[in-house]
């Protein structure tokens, strides 16, 4: 009896499981997609009422030429005044967000030039005419300004801080052959 009944369970757990197992007619397609093609970088105006919603996309990825992790110089593919006054625009506003996708990657706290009276201790996008040619303006992400306050603790608290995004976003411009080092 006892091994009549041991048969039925396990006759029974092979059917139930056999039930669970895919049917070959029903198999998942591979996927061929990378699901970093879908995704896009981009800078926009950042707005503490609409947080998180992006209002006015300031350069995409397209139009980064390169950035350099040594330097943090970010060269874009036009270095022209339209650029430039787009970004001024932002001049006065909180700030920009930089998004992969629908992700906010991070926050840049202003757009600054070379006679900016103001201090910050986190991330800027610096315009700079300063350097040898002056007529080509260069544009750089620094994790502060001016960098005299790289030192301070609350400088070093916000790199800390954006370690993990910093490692994300020069791993996506590498992807797409847009680093240097």
């Amino acid at each position: 009896m006892k091994l009549w009944r041991n048969i039925l369970v396990m006759t029974a757990a092979m059917l139930f499981l056999a039930s669970c197992s895919s049917n070959d007619n029903d198999q998942e397609k591979p996927f061929t997609v990378c699901p970093e093609e879908l995704v896009k970088f981009f800078a926009c105006e950042m707005n503490s009422k609409t947080r998180g919603t992006a209002i006015d996309t300031l350069f995409t990825e397209d139009d980064i030429e390169w950035f350099n992790v040594s330097t943090r110089e970010i060269r874009f593919k036009k270095q022209d005044e339209q650029l430039f006054k787009m970004l001024m625009k932002n001049y006065h506003k909180e700030g920009l967000e930089f998004r992969l996708g629908e992700n906010v990657l991070f926050e840049v706290s202003r757009f600054v030039s070379d006679i900016d009276s103001r201090i910050f201790y986190d991330l800027v996008l610096h315009y700079s005419t300063i350097g040898e040619d002056e007529d080509n303006p260069h544009y750089y992400l620094h994790d502060c300004y001016p960098a005299q306050f790289i030192n301070d603790e609350r400088t070093q608290a916000n790199i800390k801080k954006n370690a993990l995004q910093w490692e994300t976003f020069t791993k996506y411009l590498e992807s797409k052959g847009k680093l240097r080092k």
